[in-house]
C-alpha cells in the first residue's frame, strides 16, 4: 500500500495528566494518509486516553495534536466540531441510541450536520448500511440485534459523513472469535474501498496482526516503538535464547505480543510493592499468607 509522505495525524510531545497522575508522558506519533495504524498496550498503558486526546475529548497538558495539518489543541468548540466532521469514531459498545432504529442512528449525523433533503439522507443511510451488510436490518432497534451487528451499525454511523479518518476503540471487544474476524475483514474492505486512514486501539493481537500496516506500542504512558507490522511479527517469533539478550523494552513488547506468562511485565507486577499498595507499608512488614486460617477440611 502506498501512502503520502505527509501525515494526516501528527502528535508531538503529548502529555496528559489527571490530577497528580501523568497518563501520557511525551508521546509522539505520525499516522500516514491511507494507512491502518494499530495502537496497542496493556490495561492502564494510556491507549484509550491517547485516542480521546486525538479526537478532542480530552484537553491535553503539553504538546500538540495536528489533524489534517491543523493543531486541534486549544480550539474553541465550534472550530473543533468542524474538524470532527472530517473523522468518524467507532466506540467500544457501538454507542447506538436505543430509542432509534439503525437507520435513524445512521441518519442522525446527516440531520445534525448537513442541509440534505430527507430523500438524499435516506439514500445515504441505505448506502452506509449496505457497506456494513445491514441494509435489510435498517428498521430494527439496537435491542433486537447481536453485539457484532451493533458494532457494524456503529461503523455505518461513523461513515455517515464520509470521513477521511476512522478511529476505532477496541473494535473486537466483547465479540466471539468468528464475529471478531468478520469485523476485521470489514475494516480491511472499507479501508480498501474508501481509502480512509484508520487508527485502531486494541489489545487483541490476532486482530492487530490482521489489519495493521504499522503498529505502535504504549507502556505506562510511554511510546515504546512505532514500526511496520513485519517488525513486530519478527519480534514476536524471536526465540527465547535470542530474546534474552534484548533490552527490556523489546522483551516487554515481545512478551505482550506473545501473551507469555513470564517476562518483564510479570516481573514488574511481582515487584510492584504489594504492601505499599495495600496499606502504605514497606514490603518487609506485609505477609502474603491469608489473614484467616481456613476452617473447612
Amino acid at each position: 500500500m502506498s501512502h503520502d509522505d505527509e501525515p494526516v495525524i501528527r502528535v508531538r510531545g503529548l502529555v496528559k495528566r489527571f490530577g497528580s497522575q501523568t497518563v501520557l508522558k511525551g508521546v509522539d506519533l505520525d499516522v500516514r494518509r491511507g494507512e491502518t495504524m494499530v495502537i496497542m498496550g496493556g490495561s492502564g498503558s494510556g491507549k484509550s486516553t491517547f485516542l480521546r486526546c486525538m479526537i478532542g475529548s480530552h484537553a491535553i497538558d503539553e504538546g500538540s495534536i495536528e489533524l489534517f495539518g491543523q493543531n486541534i489543541c486549544g480550539l474553541r468548540e465550534e472550530k473543533l466540531n468542524e474538524v470532527r466532521k472530517r473523522f468518524g469514531i467507532l466506540f467500544q459498545s457501538g454507542a447506538l441510541f436505543n430509542s432509534m432504529t439503525l437507520a435513524e442512528n445512521v441518519a442522525l449525523p446527516l440531520r445534525e450536520h448537513t442541509d440534505l433533503d430527507d430523500e438524499i439522507i435516506d439514500i445515504q443511510v441505505k448506502i452506509k448500511l449496505e457497506l456494513v451488510g445491514l441494509r435489510e436490518d435498517a428498521d430494527k432497534y439496537p435491542a433486537q440485534i447481536s453485539g457484532g451487528m451493533k458494532k457494524r451499525a456503529g461503523l455505518a454511523r461513523a461513515l455517515a459523513l464520509d470521513p477521511k479518518i476512522l478511529f476505532y476503540d477496541e473494535p473486537s471487544a466483547g465479540l466471539d472469535p468468528v464475529t471478531s474476524a468478520q469485523i476485521d475483514q470489514l475494516m480491511l474492505a472499507l479501508t480498501k474501498q474508501l481509502g480512509v486512514t484508520s487508527v485502531v486501539v486494541t489489545h487483541e493481537m490476532d486482530s492487530a496482526f490482521t489489519i495493521a500496516d504499522r503498529m505502535a506500542m504504549l507502556d505506562r504512558g510511554r511510546m515504546l516503538c512505532v514500526e511496520e507490522r513485519g517488525w513486530f511479527e519478527e519480534l514476536r517469533d524471536t526465540d527465547a535464547a535470542t530474546a534474552a539478550g534484548m533490552d527490556d523494552d523489546k522483551r516487554l513488547v515481545r512478551q505482550f505480543l506473545r501473551g507469555d506468562a513470564d517476562g518483564p511485565l510479570a516481573e514488574r507486577k511481582s515487584d510492584a510493592g504489594y504492601g505499599e499498595d495495600l496499606f502504605g507499608l514497606s514490603a518487609d512488614r506485609v505477609t502474603r499468607t491469608p489473614s484467616v486460617e481456613p476452617t473447612r477440611g
